[in-house]
């Protein structure tokens, strides 16, 4: 064979090497949801905000929160293994939780979190077994480090605001699971992001007033009507973009200035 021959093999050799596998297809980053029925999918005249999170970006969600669970239940229950296992590198999951996490252990409902901020453990009782309950900051950061480990990019948010004028006056301040959450994600690492959720959410409420913000909170104080969970979801995203659009950074759909409320 001539030397200009074997060249022209050798070159084709090469490229064949290179070349992707044809049954290998290109593969979007996907966002996973974890959360409670704030966030979850629901019926009836209630609608959670994850169901419109998909409007504001260009890859694909799945919306695994579901109603009544806490960080605790969610990972009794496999629900974080659930995601942990679904992963890839590079998707991106939202966290946020809070609204079922309070209570007293007195009573267990087999949702409320042992209290303190780090790795306290609580010892208690849940259906006629002794359990041990770990703290809010504790079950986020064990979900979020095994997340990490699998490649995956965490964002955790604050808890969505009750009804702030269900007073009459505007009430609005951050709980300890904003704080906790905060903690969190600087113990993370770089891996990780913060969200205030929950202001964001306040703060578009207040601009609404009392008439209008009532009306989307069609059955109690903590879950909004459809129109009210396609606000809240436009807050995170709000949130997210004028922090610079962190992990979602050139996937939502919407310009900084296009989404409603001020950048905090």
């Amino acid at each position: 064979m001539s030397p200009l021959a074997q060249l022209a093999a050798f070159l084709t050799l090469a490229s064949t090497a290179l070349s992707a596998p044809s049954n290998v297809l290109p593969r979007a980053q996907t966002v996973y949801l974890a959360g409670d029925s704030t966030m979850a999918k629901t019926t009836g005249n209630t609608q959670g905000w994850g169901e419109y999170l998909p409007l504001s970006l260009s890859l694909p969600v799945k919306n695994n929160a579901i109603g009544g669970r806490s960080a605790r239940s969610f990972t009794v229950e496999g629900r974080f293994d659930t995601i942990i296992s679904a992963v890839q590198p590079n998707d991106i999951v939202i966290i946020e939780f809070g609204h079922n996490d309070g209570g007293s252990l007195s009573t267990d409902n087999g949702r409320t979190d042992c209290p303190g901020a780090a790795n306290e453990t609580c010892k208690s009782t849940y259906n006629g077994q002794s359990v041990t309950v770990l703290t809010y900051p504790a079950y986020l950061f064990n979900a979020g480090q095994a997340l990490i480990k699998k490649g995956a990019k965490v964002i955790i948010s604050s808890p969505t605001p009750n009804n702030p004028w269900e007073t009459g006056t505007f009430t609005y301040s951050s709980s300890r699971f904003t704080t906790y959450s905060q903690d969190v994600v600087k113990k993370l690492g770089d891996s990780a992001t913060f969200v205030d959720h929950g202001t964001y959410v306040a703060n578009i409420f207040k601009t609404y007033g009392k008439t209008k913000v009532d009306a989307l909170f069609p059955n109690d104080h903590t879950h909004t009507s459809p129109a009210g969970a396609d606000t809240v979801s436009k807050a995170f995203v709000k949130g997210v973009l004028c922090a610079g659009g962190g992990f979602l950074n050139g996937f939502v759909k919407n310009a900084t200035a296009s989404v409603e409320g001020a950048c905090v």
